[in-house]
Protein backbone atom coordinates (compact mmCIF):
# COMPACT_ATOMS: atom_id res chain seq x y z
CA UNK A 1 0.00 0.00 0.00
CA UNK A 2 1.40 3.39 -1.05
CA UNK A 3 0.36 6.24 1.24
CA UNK A 4 0.89 9.98 0.84
CA UNK A 5 1.30 11.84 4.15
CA UNK A 6 1.50 15.62 4.03
CA UNK A 7 2.89 17.42 7.06
CA UNK A 8 4.79 14.18 7.57
CA UNK A 9 7.58 15.71 9.63
CA UNK A 10 5.15 17.60 11.84
CA UNK A 11 3.61 16.59 15.14
CA UNK A 12 0.58 14.62 13.99
CA UNK A 13 1.97 13.60 10.61
CA UNK A 14 5.07 12.01 12.12
CA UNK A 15 2.99 10.06 14.63
CA UNK A 16 0.87 8.77 11.74
CA UNK A 17 3.96 7.75 9.77
CA UNK A 18 5.31 5.89 12.81
CA UNK A 19 1.97 4.10 13.30
CA UNK A 20 1.83 3.12 9.62
CA UNK A 21 5.32 1.65 9.98
CA UNK A 22 4.12 -0.36 12.99
CA UNK A 23 1.52 -1.89 10.65
CA UNK A 24 4.18 -2.83 8.13
CA UNK A 25 3.51 0.08 5.77
CA UNK A 26 6.75 1.73 4.64
CA UNK A 27 5.83 2.80 1.10
CA UNK A 28 5.12 6.31 2.32
CA UNK A 29 5.61 9.51 0.33
CA UNK A 30 6.37 12.15 2.92
CA UNK A 31 5.62 15.79 2.06
CA UNK A 32 6.51 18.72 4.30
CA UNK A 33 8.35 22.00 4.59
CA UNK A 34 11.64 21.70 6.48
CA UNK A 35 12.33 25.41 6.70
CA UNK A 36 12.12 24.62 10.40
CA UNK A 37 14.83 21.99 10.12
CA UNK A 38 14.30 20.73 13.67
CA UNK A 39 11.32 18.77 12.40
CA UNK A 40 13.59 16.22 10.73
CA UNK A 41 14.10 14.61 14.16
CA UNK A 42 10.49 13.41 14.00
CA UNK A 43 11.23 11.14 11.04
CA UNK A 44 14.62 9.77 12.03
CA UNK A 45 13.14 6.55 13.46
CA UNK A 46 10.56 6.21 10.66
CA UNK A 47 10.68 4.42 7.31
CA UNK A 48 9.52 6.31 4.21
CA UNK A 49 9.96 5.67 0.50
CA UNK A 50 10.52 9.30 -0.56
CA UNK A 51 10.41 12.90 0.65
CA UNK A 52 9.28 16.03 -1.19
CA UNK A 53 9.10 19.66 -0.20
CA UNK A 54 5.46 20.75 -0.24
CA UNK A 55 6.21 23.47 -2.81
CA UNK A 56 7.76 21.00 -5.24
CA UNK A 57 5.31 18.17 -4.74
CA UNK A 58 1.95 19.67 -5.73
CA UNK A 59 3.00 20.79 -9.25
CA UNK A 60 4.34 17.29 -9.91
CA UNK A 61 1.18 15.68 -8.56
CA UNK A 62 -1.06 17.84 -10.73
CA UNK A 63 1.18 17.19 -13.75
CA UNK A 64 0.40 13.47 -13.45
CA UNK A 65 3.74 12.25 -12.06
CA UNK A 66 1.99 10.18 -9.38
CA UNK A 67 -1.10 9.01 -11.26
CA UNK A 68 -1.85 5.43 -10.26
CA UNK A 69 0.94 5.35 -7.66
CA UNK A 70 -0.90 6.44 -4.50
CA UNK A 71 -3.52 4.35 -2.68
CA UNK A 72 -4.49 6.82 0.07
CA UNK A 73 -3.84 10.38 1.23
CA UNK A 74 -3.51 11.46 4.85
CA UNK A 75 -3.37 15.24 4.55
CA UNK A 76 -2.03 16.68 7.82
CA UNK A 77 -0.02 19.58 6.43
CA UNK A 78 -1.15 23.11 7.30
CA UNK A 79 -0.12 26.34 8.93
CA UNK A 80 -1.65 25.92 12.39
CA UNK A 81 -0.43 29.17 13.93
CA UNK A 82 -3.59 30.90 15.14
CA UNK A 83 -1.61 34.15 15.48
CA UNK A 84 -0.64 34.22 11.79
CA UNK A 85 -2.20 37.35 10.26
CA UNK A 86 -1.13 36.84 6.63
CA UNK A 87 -4.48 35.81 5.19
CA UNK A 88 -3.11 35.31 1.68
CA UNK A 89 -0.54 32.81 2.92
CA UNK A 90 -3.04 31.06 5.20
CA UNK A 91 -5.64 30.60 2.47
CA UNK A 92 -3.10 29.48 -0.13
CA UNK A 93 -1.43 27.05 2.26
CA UNK A 94 -4.47 25.64 4.08
CA UNK A 95 -7.38 26.02 1.68
CA UNK A 96 -6.09 26.05 -1.92
CA UNK A 97 -3.46 23.33 -1.38
CA UNK A 98 -6.10 21.10 0.23
CA UNK A 99 -8.56 21.73 -2.59
CA UNK A 100 -6.01 20.80 -5.26
CA UNK A 101 -5.19 17.61 -3.38
CA UNK A 102 -8.85 16.70 -3.09
CA UNK A 103 -9.49 17.38 -6.79
CA UNK A 104 -6.65 15.01 -7.67
CA UNK A 105 -7.82 12.37 -5.19
CA UNK A 106 -11.37 12.46 -6.54
CA UNK A 107 -10.13 12.20 -10.12
CA UNK A 108 -7.89 9.24 -9.20
CA UNK A 109 -10.49 7.57 -6.96
CA UNK A 110 -8.09 7.76 -4.00
CA UNK A 111 -9.41 8.05 -0.39
CA UNK A 112 -8.42 11.25 1.36
CA UNK A 113 -8.35 11.84 5.12
CA UNK A 114 -7.53 15.36 6.20
CA UNK A 115 -6.97 17.51 9.27
CA UNK A 116 -9.62 20.10 9.98
CA UNK A 117 -9.70 21.89 13.33
CA UNK A 118 -11.86 22.74 16.32
CA UNK A 119 -10.86 26.34 15.51
CA UNK A 120 -13.81 26.21 13.09
CA UNK A 121 -16.03 26.58 16.20
CA UNK A 122 -14.16 29.63 17.50
CA UNK A 123 -16.48 31.61 19.73
CA UNK A 124 -19.23 29.00 19.77
CA UNK A 125 -20.39 27.36 22.99
CA UNK A 126 -21.51 24.19 21.19
CA UNK A 127 -19.20 21.83 19.36
CA UNK A 128 -21.22 19.84 16.85
CA UNK A 129 -20.33 19.43 13.19
CA UNK A 130 -23.09 21.79 12.10
CA UNK A 131 -23.02 25.24 10.44
CA UNK A 132 -24.92 26.79 13.34
CA UNK A 133 -22.02 25.98 15.69
CA UNK A 134 -19.26 27.33 13.45
CA UNK A 135 -17.84 30.78 14.27
CA UNK A 136 -14.06 30.96 13.65
CA UNK A 137 -12.22 33.75 15.44
CA UNK A 138 -9.18 33.95 13.13
CA UNK A 139 -8.14 33.36 9.54
CA UNK A 140 -6.70 29.96 10.45
CA UNK A 141 -10.11 28.78 11.63
CA UNK A 142 -11.74 30.27 8.54
CA UNK A 143 -9.27 28.54 6.18
CA UNK A 144 -10.25 25.22 7.73
CA UNK A 145 -13.95 26.00 7.71
CA UNK A 146 -13.99 27.03 4.06
CA UNK A 147 -12.44 23.72 3.01
CA UNK A 148 -14.94 21.83 5.20
CA UNK A 149 -17.74 23.69 3.43
CA UNK A 150 -16.44 22.62 0.02
CA UNK A 151 -16.14 19.03 1.27
CA UNK A 152 -19.79 19.10 2.37
CA UNK A 153 -20.80 20.03 -1.16
CA UNK A 154 -18.65 17.29 -2.70
CA UNK A 155 -19.79 14.53 -0.37
CA UNK A 156 -23.23 14.35 -1.96
CA UNK A 157 -21.79 13.20 -5.31
CA UNK A 158 -18.48 11.62 -4.26
CA UNK A 159 -17.94 7.89 -4.72
CA UNK A 160 -14.52 8.09 -3.04
CA UNK A 161 -13.88 8.50 0.69
CA UNK A 162 -13.36 12.03 2.00
CA UNK A 163 -13.09 12.32 5.78
CA UNK A 164 -12.11 15.40 7.77
CA UNK A 165 -11.25 15.50 11.45
CA UNK A 166 -11.74 18.51 13.66
CA UNK A 167 -8.84 18.11 16.05
CA UNK A 168 -9.28 19.58 19.51
CA UNK A 169 -6.33 20.19 21.91
CA UNK A 170 -3.85 17.51 20.85
CA UNK A 171 -0.81 16.64 22.96
CA UNK A 172 1.85 13.95 22.85
CA UNK A 173 5.27 12.92 21.51
CA UNK A 174 6.99 14.65 18.57
CA UNK A 175 5.73 18.19 19.15
CA UNK A 176 8.82 19.89 20.59
CA UNK A 177 9.52 21.77 17.33
CA UNK A 178 6.23 23.67 17.70
CA UNK A 179 7.59 26.13 20.24
CA UNK A 180 4.86 28.34 21.71
CA UNK A 181 2.25 26.42 19.71
CA UNK A 182 3.08 23.17 21.52
CA UNK A 183 0.57 21.68 23.94
CA UNK A 184 -0.19 22.74 27.50
CA UNK A 185 1.23 19.44 28.75
CA UNK A 186 4.52 20.08 26.93
CA UNK A 187 4.87 23.56 28.43
CA UNK A 188 3.86 22.32 31.89
CA UNK A 189 6.59 19.67 31.74
CA UNK A 190 9.25 22.19 30.73
CA UNK A 191 8.16 24.70 33.37
CA UNK A 192 8.38 22.10 36.08
CA UNK A 193 11.72 20.82 34.83
CA UNK A 194 13.18 24.33 34.71
CA UNK A 195 11.57 26.04 37.70
CA UNK A 196 10.06 23.33 39.88
CA UNK A 197 6.57 24.75 39.40
CA UNK A 198 3.80 25.08 36.83
CA UNK A 199 2.07 28.42 36.25
CA UNK A 200 -1.63 28.59 35.33
CA UNK A 201 -4.05 31.45 34.79
CA UNK A 202 -6.19 32.65 37.65
CA UNK A 203 -9.93 32.16 37.36
CA UNK A 204 -11.90 33.69 34.49
CA UNK A 205 -15.18 33.23 32.61
CA UNK A 206 -16.80 31.99 35.82
CA UNK A 207 -14.16 29.30 36.39
CA UNK A 208 -11.91 29.10 39.48
CA UNK A 209 -8.12 29.35 39.34
CA UNK A 210 -6.86 26.91 36.71
CA UNK A 211 -10.40 25.68 36.24
CA UNK A 212 -10.88 26.65 32.59
CA UNK A 213 -11.62 23.49 30.61
CA UNK A 214 -10.59 22.14 27.23
CA UNK A 215 -10.98 18.86 25.40
CA UNK A 216 -7.41 17.54 25.60
CA UNK A 217 -6.84 14.57 23.27
CA UNK A 218 -3.79 12.29 23.29
CA UNK A 219 -2.14 12.01 19.87
CA UNK A 220 -2.15 8.20 20.15
CA UNK A 221 -5.97 8.28 20.09
CA UNK A 222 -6.02 10.67 17.17
CA UNK A 223 -3.76 8.36 15.14
CA UNK A 224 -5.97 5.36 15.91
CA UNK A 225 -8.99 7.17 14.51
CA UNK A 226 -7.13 8.07 11.31
CA UNK A 227 -6.03 4.47 10.79
CA UNK A 228 -9.55 3.19 11.48
CA UNK A 229 -10.88 5.39 8.70
CA UNK A 230 -8.04 4.23 6.45
CA UNK A 231 -9.36 0.68 6.94
CA UNK A 232 -13.03 1.71 6.57
CA UNK A 233 -13.04 3.55 3.27
CA UNK A 234 -16.84 3.41 3.04
CA UNK A 235 -17.11 6.04 5.81
CA UNK A 236 -16.99 9.71 4.77
CA UNK A 237 -17.87 12.98 6.45
CA UNK A 238 -16.59 15.62 8.85
CA UNK A 239 -16.03 14.43 12.39
CA UNK A 240 -14.97 15.90 15.71
CA UNK A 241 -11.81 14.32 17.05
CA UNK A 242 -11.35 15.02 20.73
CA UNK A 243 -11.70 12.89 23.83
CA UNK A 244 -15.32 13.95 24.22
CA UNK A 245 -14.59 14.96 27.80
CA UNK A 246 -13.51 18.44 28.91
CA UNK A 247 -10.95 18.59 31.71
CA UNK A 248 -9.34 21.51 33.48
CA UNK A 249 -5.89 23.01 33.15
CA UNK A 250 -5.51 22.03 36.81
CA UNK A 251 -5.96 18.40 35.76
CA UNK A 252 -3.19 18.69 33.15
CA UNK A 253 -0.81 20.42 35.57
CA UNK A 254 -1.49 17.94 38.38
CA UNK A 255 -0.99 14.96 36.06
CA UNK A 256 2.26 16.47 34.79
CA UNK A 257 3.72 17.27 38.21
CA UNK A 258 2.60 14.02 39.83
CA UNK A 259 4.07 11.92 37.03
CA UNK A 260 7.36 13.81 37.38
CA UNK A 261 7.26 13.18 41.12
CA UNK A 262 6.51 9.50 40.65
CA UNK A 263 9.45 9.15 38.26
CA UNK A 264 11.66 10.57 41.03
CA UNK A 265 10.24 8.15 43.59
CA UNK A 266 8.12 10.83 45.29
CA UNK A 267 4.51 10.44 46.28
CA UNK A 268 1.64 11.94 44.32
CA UNK A 269 -0.14 14.93 45.86
CA UNK A 270 -3.66 16.32 45.67
CA UNK A 271 -4.25 19.54 43.74
CA UNK A 272 -4.65 21.40 47.01
CA UNK A 273 -1.32 20.10 48.28
CA UNK A 274 0.41 20.95 45.00
CA UNK A 275 -0.83 24.54 45.32
CA UNK A 276 0.06 24.84 49.01
CA UNK A 277 3.59 23.57 48.33
CA UNK A 278 4.02 26.05 45.47
CA UNK A 279 4.29 23.37 42.78
CA UNK A 280 1.32 24.91 40.97
CA UNK A 281 1.07 28.71 40.95
CA UNK A 282 -1.65 30.97 39.56
CA UNK A 283 -0.87 34.15 37.65
CA UNK A 284 -3.23 37.00 36.60
CA UNK A 285 -5.33 36.35 33.52
CA UNK A 286 -3.72 38.35 30.66
CA UNK A 287 -5.54 41.48 29.53
CA UNK A 288 -4.61 40.68 25.92
CA UNK A 289 -6.65 37.45 26.04
CA UNK A 290 -9.83 38.92 27.44
CA UNK A 291 -12.60 38.48 24.88
CA UNK A 292 -10.38 36.20 22.73
CA UNK A 293 -10.13 33.11 24.92
CA UNK A 294 -12.00 29.81 24.80
CA UNK A 295 -12.59 28.85 28.43
CA UNK A 296 -14.42 25.66 27.49
CA UNK A 297 -14.31 23.17 24.61
CA UNK A 298 -15.68 19.65 24.43
CA UNK A 299 -16.03 17.57 21.29
CA UNK A 300 -19.44 16.09 20.59
CA UNK A 301 -18.51 12.58 19.42
CA UNK A 302 -22.01 11.54 18.34
CA UNK A 303 -21.15 11.41 14.64
CA UNK A 304 -17.86 9.62 15.18
CA UNK A 305 -19.52 6.95 17.31
CA UNK A 306 -22.41 6.61 14.86
CA UNK A 307 -19.88 6.08 12.07
CA UNK A 308 -18.67 2.98 13.92
CA UNK A 309 -15.59 4.07 15.86
CA UNK A 310 -16.07 2.63 19.34
CA UNK A 311 -12.63 2.71 20.96
CA UNK A 312 -12.14 4.57 24.28
CA UNK A 313 -10.03 7.73 24.58
CA UNK A 314 -7.35 8.43 27.18
CA UNK A 315 -8.27 10.65 30.10
CA UNK A 316 -5.87 13.50 30.86
CA UNK A 317 -4.48 11.50 33.77
CA UNK A 318 -3.76 8.51 31.51
CA UNK A 319 -2.54 10.37 28.44
CA UNK A 320 -0.47 13.04 30.16
CA UNK A 321 1.05 10.35 32.38
CA UNK A 322 2.21 8.43 29.28
CA UNK A 323 3.44 11.59 27.62
CA UNK A 324 5.45 12.81 30.60
CA UNK A 325 7.10 9.39 30.83
CA UNK A 326 8.04 9.75 27.16
CA UNK A 327 9.35 13.31 27.69
CA UNK A 328 11.36 12.09 30.67
CA UNK A 329 13.00 9.46 28.45
CA UNK A 330 13.33 11.87 25.50
CA UNK A 331 13.85 15.31 27.10
CA UNK A 332 13.34 18.25 24.73
CA UNK A 333 16.26 20.60 24.21
CA UNK A 334 15.61 23.91 25.98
Amino acid sequence: MAVLVTGAAGFIGANIVKALNARGITDIIAVDNLTNAAKFHNLVDCQISDYFDKRDFLPRLLAGDFDGDIDAILHQGACSDTMEHDGHYMMENNYRYSLDLMDWAQDQDVPMLYASSAATYGGSTEFREEPGCEAPLNVYGYSKLLFDQIVRRRLKDSTTQIAGFRYFNVYGPRESHKGRMASVAFHNFNQFRENGKVKLFEGSHGYPNGGQQRDFVFVEDLVKVNLWFLENTHVSGIFNLGSGNAQSFNDVAAATVNTCRRLKGESELSLEALVVQGLIEYIPFPEALKGKYQAFTQADLTRLRKAGYDQPFHTVEEGVGKYVEWLHANPPKL
